[in-house]
């Protein structure tokens, strides 16, 4: 998602007393960086942060991490998080964000800070053959995420990209990830805890169906892809 430069975003940022401004030095830690010790869920690319804060309004008893690589986009998350907590009469108190190109999120995350469930909604399909491996979804990087998913941990995966997503459930199965669900049709299906992301909405209002599955690893196949 593009963004104009917001020259505020970065002095907001620098006060926020939930943006964690070095990440790589919370490796290992990150449980120390909550308020509360509860299971830690991930976003990767959180964009406005819309999604984040609902799911982190819903969800008191999980702490939520939610990543993006701009600044300026978190500057937005930042303020839409703030408005939602403030609109429930809730201190952000299990929602963290922060800056960091997620297709290394391993140099941020280790063994030590086991997540729940990670989230990847409508990433990059990058089309292109020769681009493929920059997917979120691409085998090397769904290796890497098993060493701070916990076994029995899942990922949730939205795109309105059809071509992305088949590919996806083939990464998946390659893997030794378990398919629990899919849909080719989010919003006509019986799943009843979805959250809407800008990007669902949009795409939704020009009748595009939006695709979903949740994957789980159990920690007992092609461990060495």
């Amino acid at each position: 998602m593009r963004i104009r430069r917001k020259p505020w975003a970065r002095p907001e940022l620098a006060v926020c007393p939930f943006f964690v401004d070095d990440p790589a030095s919370k490796k290992g830690n990150w449980k120390s960086v909550f308020k509360k010790q509860q299971p830690i869920c991930l976003e990767l690319g959180c964009g406005k942060g819309s999604f984040a804060a609902e799911i982190a309004l819903r969800n008191p008893d999980i702490n939520f991490l939610a990543v993006d690589i701009k600044h300026d986009m978190l500057g937005v998350a930042r303020r839409n998080i703030v408005r939602l907590f403030e609109e429930k009469q809730r201190e952000v108190d299990n929602l963290v964000i922060t800056a960091f190109n997620v297709e290394h999120i391993e140099e941020m995350l280790g063994e030590d800070d086991k997540v729940d469930k990670i989230y990847i909604n409508f990433c990059n399909p990058w089309p292109r053959s020769k681009h493929n491996k920059r997917r979120l979804t691409y085998p090397p990087k769904l290796q890497k995420y098993k060493s701070f998913l916990k076994k029995g941990g899942e990922i949730r995966f939205k795109t309105d990209d059809l071509p992305l997503f088949n590919d996806t459930l083939e990464y998946f199965q390659q893997t030794g990830y378990n398919i629990l669900y899919q849909t080719n049709d989010l919003h006509s299906s019986d799943v009843t805890d979805n959250i809407l992301t800008e990007h669902e909405i949009m795409f939704s209002s020009e009748g595009i169906k939006i695709n979903y599955c949740v994957a789980v690893y159990y920690g007992n196949n092609a461990d060495e892809y």
